[in-house]
């Protein structure tokens, strides 16, 4: 907590642009530029691994950050909401052409746009919405029911076999596999680029790896069973003189790709694959919180989801040891019993699982620990472990559950602009690195930029052997040069001299870098001391306050005791008057009386 409060000190106390660089890039004299002068950035990437948020929601760190976010379109930076959707919009209508051009010219100034980081999110955004688009396009022949019910079979033409029809790719299905290809494709140059290790720190890699990986097995098991059902097709094809197949004896391997829904194999690759793409489809609806923080209302919602599933992960320890025992306690109880129930719950694992699992929804009933016997033991042990089972999931572990979430909720809107600004730096700087500007499927087809790179690659990396090989040479050389001791000794005194040469160049002449961290330092040295000269009180300032303190206290007895003697005269005087009042009153009453 001393480090974070620390960096977060040194970078409040930066006056100008070249101090905040000094401190978010490291070293501005030595550092690494990219080839398009964009810099790394090092110390966000070092601030967002180690989560130091404070550091990265500072207002100088989120200036530089939003100046790079909208580099080559400072125009639009000012721009209102809808000036910005419509920018938008005419990327979404014109994407294809914007990858043309792209593809021909990288380098021109429409290039350089494509390649600043709004633009490249805007285009991966616009193309993961044109791929769901696809997926709700692909179950619209759907929607109000098929028309062919699972007992039913249909065909084109009389001779060909059922399967063939039903385990055809559409042209959405298609077009899906392309931009499924073009993830993949991108999803690779990510763990190229990454690094294995760093690509599975990262949760939303890891969905994009297992929703990929579903996609592929589901058209995997579906062109299986394409192939399998044209071989059978084929097979008809030769061996089948007739127009119809009906009345016409086929293998058992031919005639089952001709059987209607209802009568195919659990395990067949189509069942499968329908399936998989199931799966597939709600991950990749799923997907769409990853762009959420880079809006300020829905990030931190988009943080809280987060947190909250995080929760769960960990609730889950909990709730399937108790889940296990009661499941495998309720199966022991009842396993006898099968047939001699109302149900079948609990006369089976999955009947218990099942009966367990919809009973923390309250959809199970009570009938089901019911026994048709005269086994009132058993039954009563029913009554008690389901009575526990219920309360102990509903009553203390869902409500332990909520708990938890509400907590982490708070934590979040307690600090919400300083976590939805770290989510969205760590969602900036996913598209600040170079490289992946066109997304999928454009990305499929290598530009002449690719090639240029990977001339290049091979140029460097031939002239690193030629530089290798030559070194090796020298080396050889030098070693027979330097067999005799003269030269040996003044070839090391050389070498020292020239290190004591680097050494003093290097601690006498500091460098801009040095020089910039040198001021911030002293500055915060100097407030650190201001602020403790304010914040202490000397020891004497101490005496002082106790003395007039306690001669304060004395002034006070002293004129509360003169206040004290006051009130007792003026008592006593009022006491004394009002007694010769009522002498003077009770001597004229006495002589009215004689009189």
């Amino acid at each position: 907590m001393q480090c974070k409060d620390f960096v977060v000190g040194v970078l409040d106390l930066c006056r100008d642009t070249e101090e905040v660089e000094a401190i978010l890039n490291g070293d501005v004299n030595f550092q690494v530029w990219s080839d398009h002068h964009r810099p790394s950035l090092s110390r966000i990437k070092l601030a967002i691994k180690y989560e130091v948020k404070k550091f990265v929601a500072h207002p100088n760190c989120q200036q530089q950050l939003l100046t790079m976010w909208y580099e080559n379109l400072s125009g639009l930076r000012q721009q209102s909401i809808a000036v910005k959707f419509l920018a938008v919009f005419g990327v979404s209508l014109g994407l294809p052409f914007l990858a043309i051009a792209y593809w021909i010219a990288p380098c021109s100034k429409l290039g350089r746009t494509l390649r600043s980081p709004f633009m490249k999110f805007v285009a991966h955004a616009v193309s993961f919405t044109i791929f769901l688009g696809l997926l709700v396009v692909n179950a619209s022949d759907r929607f109000e029911g098929v028309k062919t019910l699972p007992n039913e079979t249909f065909t084109d033409y009389p001779k060909q076999i059922f399967r063939v029809k039903t385990t055809q790719f559409s042209w959405t299905e298609m077009l899906i596999m392309k931009w499924v290809l073009g993830m993949i494709w991108s999803e690779c140059k990510e763990i190229w680029e990454e690094g294995p290790r760093e690509y599975v720190l990262h949760l939303w890699n890891l969905l994009d790896f297992g929703m990929l990986s579903i996609f592929v097995a589901s058209f995997t098991a579906r062109f299986m069973a394409f192939l399998k059902a044209s071989e059978a097709q084929l097979y008809v094809d030769q061996n089948v003189p007739d127009d119809t197949l009906h009345n016409v004896s086929l293998p058992p391997e031919v005639a089952y790709f001709t059987y209607a829904r209802d009568k195919w194999w659990p395990s067949d690759p189509q069942i499968i694959s329908e399936g998989l793409y199931a799966i597939a489809v709600v991950l990749s609806f799923s997907r769409i919180a990853y762009i959420l923080p880079a809006n300020e209302s829905f990030g931190p919602l988009q943080i809280s989801l987060g947190r909250t599933v995080k929760d769960i992960f960990k609730f889950m320890v909990i709730f399937i040891m108790v889940f296990v025992a009661f499941m495998i306690g309720m199966f022991n109880l009842y396993s006898y019993y099968r047939g001699a129930k109302y149900n079948p719950a609990f006369t089976t694992v999955e009947e218990s699982f099942k009966t367990l699992f919809w009973s923390i929804f309250g959809l199970s009933e009570v009938i089901s620990v019911v026994l048709k016997y005269d086994h009132k033991f058993i039954e009563n042990i029913g009554y008690v472990l389901y009575g526990v089972y219920n309360v102990t999931m509903v009553v203390v572990l869902l409500n332990m559950l909520i708990a938890m979430i509400n907590n982490s909720y708070q934590e979040i809107e307690e600090d919400a602009d300083v976590e939805w600004k770290f989510a969205r730096a760590k969602l900036w700087l996913s598209y600040f690195d170079e490289g992946r500007t066109l997304p999928a499927p454009f990305n499929l087809v290598p530009s002449p930029k690719s090639f240029y790179y990977l001339i290049m690659r091979i140029k460097m990396c031939l002239i690193k052997l030629c530089k290798s090989k030559a070194k090796s040479c020298e080396n050889d050389l030098e070693m027979g040069m330097l067999n005799s001791k003269f030269r040996k000794t003044r070839y090391q005194a050389g070498m020292r001299n020239s290190e004591s040469l680097t050494v003093n160049n290097t601690f006498s002449k500091p460098t801009r870098y040095q020089k910039i961290m040198k001021r911030l330092i002293k500055r915060y040295v100097l407030k650190a001391q201001v602020d403790r000269e304010n914040d202490e009180v000397n020891e004497g300032e101490l005496k002082e306050i106790k003395q007039d303190i306690s001669s304060l206290r004395y002034e006070l007895l002293e004129e509360k005791s003169q206040a004290t003697g006051e009130l007792a005269d003026l008592i006593q005087q009022l006491s004394e008057k009002f007694g010769k009042n009522l002498n003077k009153d009770h001597l004229r009453v006495n002589k009215g009386k004689d009189i």
